[in-house]
Parts: C-alpha cells; structure tokens; sequence
C-alpha cells in the first residue's frame, strides 16, 4: 500500500479517502453529466451560504441540498473553500457589470438612471448572490481581498466620470463616490432584505415591488440630479 501523501498525514482514514476521492475527480475529463453535477452543487451551496454564511456552512448541509452524499460531492470539489471561492468569482463578474457600463461618453442622467434600473434587475433576478456578497462583507470580506482592491479601482474611475459631469455642470453637485454606495444600498436592499419589504408592503403590493422600487428610484435620482444640475 501507497504512503499517504504529506498533505493527509495527521488525518483520519476517512478524511483521507474523502481527500483521495477529490483528486481522483480532478483528474479525470468532465462529461455532461459532470458539469451538471457542478452546477448543482454550486446552486445547492448559493442557498447554503447565502442564508448562513460562510461560516455557519457546512459541506454536509451543502451536499444534503444538492441531494448527494458527502463523498460525491468532494469528488467535485475538494473543500467548502472551493465552492464559495467559484461563487463568489461568478458573483464578482456578474454583479459589477453594471457598473462597469457606465459610459463617460453618454448623457450623465441617462446613464446614471440606466445603472438603477439595472441594479433593480439584478436584486429581482439574483437575490441569492445578493445576499452571499452581503454576508461576505459582513464578515469583513475575509475571502475577497484582492477583488475589493479591483473594485475600488472601479469604483474610483467611474467616481472620476461623475465627477467630471458634475464639474460641466451637467449632473448635481453631489460626493460621487457615495452617490455610488446609495444607488447599492437603496436597490439591494430590495434582495437582501426582501423578506422586510413584502411583510411591510403586504401581500396586494408584494407582487409588484420590484416594479414600485424602479419607478420610485428612477424619479429620486433623476429629480434630486437634475434639480440640482440647472441650480448651478
């Protein structure tokens, strides 16, 4: 019989034969039928983590939502790490689109308008990757370090352009940056605390909040700007 490897000495049989499972997975060709075993997994860990954290998950609540043993799972990914580490990189990608599609080159308001309505969208549409951002950030963004390092880049160069509009006197004479925080806090407040609004709203408005929040964010922002803008 093989020596254990470096990497299992210290831990149990079981551990070590979850670990040897792991690898032997990552060494094989995916099929369809894998892939769609990853994706859910990774659907199953999103519920997970996104209502206990990163923390308060555990690969066995994942695998039990996923519908497959322990075992089976780590054939697929080796640790929780892994499987938050992959949702958190799709979040990231998927999440500062938006942002990203600010054009300087475009009318200010416009774009501005364009940003929270898709911001809205997005707390409708993917609530569950709302809530696992929200809880890393909670926990003092433990996982994402470098990525908060890329979207302050963001952050500060879209800043520039706002700044830039409201210089022209084309936009209100506002904190670009915490322009920026408000439009995140008023429309993912719509996902992270979705459960607050339909009790508040009741069950007639539930249906259409989504739909309220665009059209009342649209005016708030477009007012508030504009108003501000033709003062100046």
């Amino acid at each position: 019989m093989a020596a254990p490897s470096p990497a299992c000495v210290g831990i149990g049989a079981e551990e070590q034969g979850l670990i040897a499972i792991a690898r032997a997975g990552k060494t094989r060709r995916r099929t369809r039928i894998q892939e769609a075993k990853e994706e859910a997994i990774l659907a199953a860990a999103l519920d997970v983590f996104s209502t206990r954290g990163f923390r308060g998950a555990t690969i066995d609540e994942i695998a039990d939502a996923a519908g497959m043993s322990k075992p089976n799972l780590l054939y697929y990914f080796p640790t929780k790490g892994a499987i938050h580490r992959l949702l958190i990189d799709r979040l990231l990608e998927t999440w500062l689109e938006p942002l990203r599609h600010i054009d300087a080159s475009g009318e200010p308001l416009a774009e501005i308008r364009t940003y929270i309505r898709r911001k809205i969208e997005m707390a409708r549409d993917f609530p569950r990757e709302s809530r696992l951002f929200a809880n890393e950030i909670l926990q003092g963004a433990p996982h994402i370090g470098e990525e908060m390092r890329d979207l302050k880049q963001l952050v500060d160069e879209k800043a520039k352009i706002i700044r830039g509009w409201i210089e022209d006197g084309k936009l209100a004479p506002v904190d670009p940056h915490h322009l920026i925080f408000s439009i995140w806090a008023t429309t993912q407040h719509y996902a992270d605390f979705d459960a607050q609004v339909r009790a508040v709203l009741g069950k007639s408005r539930s249906a259409r909040r989504f739909e309220e929040a665009e059209t009342f964010l649209d005016r708030l922002y477009a007012n508030a700007l504009r108003a501000s803008a033709q003062k100046k």
